[in-house]
């Protein structure tokens, strides 16, 4: 029987230290984010003050051709009130003294007279308020509006939503269809449906037309897949009717609105903010740093001196720590936005043919050329790399966008998917389009041109480009 030993072990193993992975997480954020964090440490740490400069979370994309790089003070900031909250305080009371004449004298300001946004939820809770409802049924039908997604659509089952609902006693689920079909009958027509079928079919009841509208109903009931891939012939032949009446039908039908919930509210748009910017000059690439995203945040002289003079007498060890944490973050700044320049500057100068030629002419190219080239890890240029992005004479891209495997074609020589998916582009908007290529006809063109790519390649390259397939793009 083997017995129990103890032995000690001494190995080297490398680690990384808490703040290294905060200053790793941070870079691999993207710059509005990042943004977000240093505008937390001003609020949080008295010793980092704000530059007077266009604020990194509101600005607009833009490039002062005064501005080269990342504007950092570790030190040599002037100095600044003793009262950092007073600017502040006469803003609020000014602020507090507009609002008490406005009251005074009945004048509204521009902000009052803005109109409140209707969302979906609160168009449909007015409908129900002038509905003579019970209350209990007013409040199951307030708890399937209160479900339903932005686009309108119930896609929580209707047996979840019996535990969900805060009534006694629990709604049973023949009560939750009541609720449903009451929600359904409101407007925008189409509402709380729980699949695209059935919200065409909600909408059906706007068709004057007896006979077109159950014609359409039969459509969209048994051969919505038909009418998707715009197939007119086949989908005439299947229902035995007239194809006129088919395609006026299927017209009537696309007329409708699959996403009634996208009437109301705003959309939420992602504007993408470029961290570099890439201009042409003397026939030269240069690549600079976009100001409107660098944190212009520096090192407060006025209470570091004062800090550093009665340390010894107050030892406060939080205002050490706070100290020490400001000029780590200052460092951290610089570092990233220095390194994203370094990054940058080498994607450009290995695809500069990409920016004066376009998408066909981009090379391939590995995250390990990159690294290699600036000294870092790959690691770090693929964490450079992520959310950031890049404005050329062509459009906004994003770094990743330009890294890509080699594909060797016929006569030797590599080619990069970007390359690829751009042709691939051409020869779909050269196409007939009463006769449009499939993606086995795509390959054979490639193949022709000296490119061996597998027809799984072309249907991957052509969802990646957001192009239908052939059914879906064959005009009738």
């Amino acid at each position: 029987m083997a017995g129990l030993e103890l032995r000690n072990d001494q190995r080297q193993v490398q680690t990384l230290s808490p703040r290294l992975q905060h200053a790793v997480r941070l870079l691999q954020m993207s710059s509005l984010d990042f943004a977000a964090i240093v505008r937390s440490k001003l609020g949080e740490n008295p010793f980092l003050e704000d530059e007077e400069g266009p604020d990194p979370l509101t600005a607009v994309a833009g490039v002062d051709e005064s501005v080269s790089g990342p504007t950092v003070d570790d030190g040599g900031g002037d100095a600044v009130s003793l009262d950092p909250q007073g600017d502040d305080r006469d803003l609020w009371q000014a602020d507090r003294a507009s609002s008490l004449r406005r009251a005074e004298d009945g004048d509204l300001s521009a902000m009052d007279m803005m109109a409140v946004e209707t969302t979906l939820a609160m168009h449909l809770h007015g409908q129900l308020n002038v509905l003579p409802l019970t209350p209990r049924d007013l409040v199951l039908a307030r708890g399937i509006v209160e479900s339903l997604d932005d686009d309108g659509y119930l896609r929580t089952p209707l047996d979840e939503l019996v535990g969900i609902i805060p009534i006694d006693p629990a709604a049973t689920l023949d009560e939750l269809q009541v609720a449903l079909r009451l929600v359904q009958s409101l407007e925008p027509a189409g509402v709380a449906a729980r699949s695209v079928a059935e919200c065409l079919q909600l909408q059906l009841q706007a068709i004057d037309c007896p006979e077109q509208r159950a014609l359409a109903n039969r459509i969209v009931t048994d051969h919505l897949q038909a009418l998707a891939a715009k197939d007119v012939n086949a989908l005439a032949h299947k229902l035995g009717e007239d194809h006129a009446k088919v395609k006026a039908a299927c017209d009537r039908i696309r007329r409708l609105d699959p996403r009634p919930g996208w009437r109301f509210g705003a959309a939420n748009i992602a504007y993408v903010i470029p961290d570099v910017v890439v201009r042409k000059r003397r026939n030269q690439w240069s690549v600079q740093l976009n100001p409107a995203v660098v944190p212009r945040v520096r090192l407060n002289r006025v209470y570091a001196d004062l800090f550093q003079r009665h340390r010894k007498a107050a030892e406060n060890t939080e205002m050490a720590g706070h100290l020490e944490d400001a000029r780590w973050t200052l460092r951290n700044v610089e570092q990233r936005f220095s390194t994203i320049l370094d990054v940058a500057t080498a994607i450009v100068k290995r695809q500069r043919h990409f920016l004066d030629y376009g998408p066909m002419a981009m090379k391939p190219l590995l995250l390990r050329e990159i690294a290699e080239e600036c000294g870092i890890h790959e690691s770090t240029v693929s964490r450079v790399t992520n959310n950031k992005y890049m404005a050329t004479p062509s459009g906004v891209f994003e770094l990743k966008y330009f890294f890509s495997r080699a594909i060797v074609s016929a006569n030797g020589s590599a080619c990069s998917g970007t390359a690829i998916r751009g042709l691939i582009k051409d020869i779909i908007e050269a196409e007939d389009a009463a006769n449009p290529l499939s993606d086995a006809d795509i390959r054979r063109q490639l193949v022709g041109q000296g490119l061996m790519v597998a027809r799984r390649t072309v249907t991957k390259y052509r969802q990646m480009l957001k192009i239908e397939a052939v059914e879906r793009r064959r005009v009738r």
